[in-house]
């Protein structure tokens, strides 16, 4: 069982609201500031700024599945085999409500056109960030499983 644990990465996703995501895979893909990170077991220490993207987790109890996870941003550390995500807000592909997103989609849309009339460079930076959560959430949820 220890020489087990020597291959395999704990990768926990936790928000202000609790844990969202805990479990051991062979491989975490997860969207940093500066280009995606692939981490498997014993990868050096890391902290890395994550942007909006899609977190892969390749899973060791199913070596075909891969859960894919929302994350709006936060931060990555990698030591001794966990990998630990911090954000404000994350969620899992089956827990996406995909009409909700939708929504939130078309919301940002309309108040980015808004906010471009008024010439309100404020507004827009806020509503693309919306734009960009949304557009997220609905593509990670294609990769329900």
């Amino acid at each position: 069982m220890a020489e087990n644990t020597k291959n395999v990465v704990t990768v926990n996703i936790v928000t202000p609201d609790g844990v969202v995501y805990d479990h051991h895979a062979n491989l975490l893909v997860a969207c940093a500031i500066d280009g995606d990170l692939g981490i498997m077991a014993n990868h050096e220490p890391i902290i890395a700024p994550l942007k909006i993207g899609e977190v892969r987790v390749k899973r060791t109890d199913d070596p075909n599945h891969e859960d894919a996870i929302a994350v709006n941003g936060g931060f990555l550390e990698v030591n001794n085999n966990i990998a630990s995500i911090v954000a404000d807000s994350a969620e899992r592909a089956r827990n996406i409500d995909v009409t909700r997103a939708e929504q939130a989609r078309e919301r940002a849309q309309q108040k980015i056109k808004a906010a471009e009339a008024k010439h309100d460079t404020d507004e827009i930076a806020r509503a693309q960030i919306a734009l960009n959560r949304a557009i997220n959430r609905i593509n990670v949820s294609k990769h329900r499983g």
